[in-house]
């Protein structure tokens, strides 16, 4: 227990001497020593340096040792497979994306495509395969348990058959887990961004498509399936009832707040729809509404196009407070980053007159690529679960 209190307060300050370690950990100096020499001779502590311009003679200062373990994260997409290696302390040492546009919808293609994005992110960061202590995948859906094939993601392809994940196994020797994308955002959120320190929040996350992440007592609830936030295909007022939502891949409240939903508007106000991707050119036009309401222009179609997808957003996001009734929500994904403050502050006034709970609202604090973040974070809280403990 010592060893790991150290441990993890070297993560959190960098660089600790031993007196400092000491006082952080009530342990006394001669502990203290023991410990140190106990967790640099395991090679999870180095010596880095001495302080110095200080009263007294410098002490020497260690850290942890960033070549004890390194991890991979992955985010996949139809348009793309982005990977990145991280040392034990978190610091990214390689990265790698592969655009995937096209590619085969058999298995062994998207098998090959997470090898080739593992080994370059591999090869960025001067490494091998065998250094690896862990994978985690993000992807659209999620794995069901039960029969080990991706769900609620038809448009991800090569990703659908029942014997991926033992392809996978077969072609990347090292641990391997899987997550849905937006999970791994609500963990870079609880460990990084707008939620640390929350154990109770919903993330809703609107970019291709519209889904939340649930944290339930500071864990993920993932659903029997792992299905759990898959709320796109919830039926909301305002949208017709959408049957066979499998089939479809969409449902009422992906029709009602979704990218396609701000284009949508967008065309019936008259706007100029920008080209591009649905959710390129959705952020363009949030980002362009919300612009023109920081100078303090309210009244155009740009504000209305804002004040409409705002009251979509708080529809939906009203059936989950009602059911959850969580303390905070985080708004997250490129869609609704783009429609930033503005667009927060509207969702939360339409929400406040469309559900009793009154869950603070806020805008997602990782966004750069908070799913990449978050498969990284993932990896190592399980990785630095098993290097450090020193009792085994």
């Amino acid at each position: 227990m010592n060893d790991r209190a150290a441990l993890d307060l070297l993560l959190e300050h960098g660089t600790l001497s031993r007196t400092r370690i000491g006082k952080l950990t009530g342990l006394s100096k001669p502990t203290a020593s023991q410990l140190l020499a106990r967790l640099e001779s395991a090679g999870l502590v180095v010596a880095t340096g001495t302080t110095a311009g200080r009263p007294g003679p410098n002490a020497q200062l260690y850290s942890v040792n960033p070549a004890a373990a390194h991890v991979a994260g992955l985010d996949v997409t139809a348009e793309h497979i982005r990977a990145a290696i991280a040392d034990i302390t978190g610091t990214v040492t390689g990265e790698f994306e592969l655009p995937t546009p096209g590619r085969s919808r058999r298995s062994h293609g998207a098998v090959e495509q997470v090898a080739q994005a593992v080994d370059g992110a591999v090869k960025a960061a001067g490494l091998h395969l065998t250094d690896l202590h862990r994978i985690v995948v993000g992807t659209p859906g999620a794995f069901d348990p039960s029969t080990g094939r991706l769900r609620y993601a038809s448009h991800l392809p090569g990703w659908h058959s029942p014997t991926l994940l033992e392809e996978m196994a077969a072609a990347l020797p090292v641990p391997l887990e899987y997550d849905n994308d937006v999970n791994l955002a609500a963990v870079a959120e609880q460990r990084l961004g707008a939620a640390h320190g929350h154990d109770d929040f919903v993330l809703l996350w609107n970019e291709e498509g519209i889904g939340a992440a649930i944290v339930i007592g500071g864990r993920l609830h993932r659903g029997r399936t792992g299905g759990a936030g898959e709320v796109g295909f919830m039926p909301v007022p305002g949208t017709p009832l959408v049957r066979h939502v499998a089939k479809a891949n969409a449902g009422g409240f992906q029709e009602l707040a979704g990218c396609n939903a701000v284009l949508r508007i967008a065309r019936e106000l008259g706007l100029a729809v920008p080209r591009g991707t649905q959710a390129g050119a959705a952020s363009a036009l949030l980002a362009s509404a919300a612009a023109d309401t920081v100078t303090g222009n309210d009244g155009g179609p740009q504000a209305d196009l804002l004040r409409h997808f705002a009251t979509g957003l708080a529809i939906g996001l009203a059936s989950l407070v009602t059911v959850l009734d969580p303390e905070l929500i985080v708004l997250a994904g490129g869609v609704i980053a783009a429609g930033g403050e503005p667009l927060r502050a509207r969702v939360q006034a339409e929400l406040a007159e469309l559900a009793v709970p009154r869950p603070r609202l806020v805008l997602g604090g990782v966004p750069e690529r908070p799913v990449l973040i978050g498969a990284l974070q993932s990896a190592l809280a399980t990785t630095r679960d098993e290097v450090f403990d020193t009792s085994r």
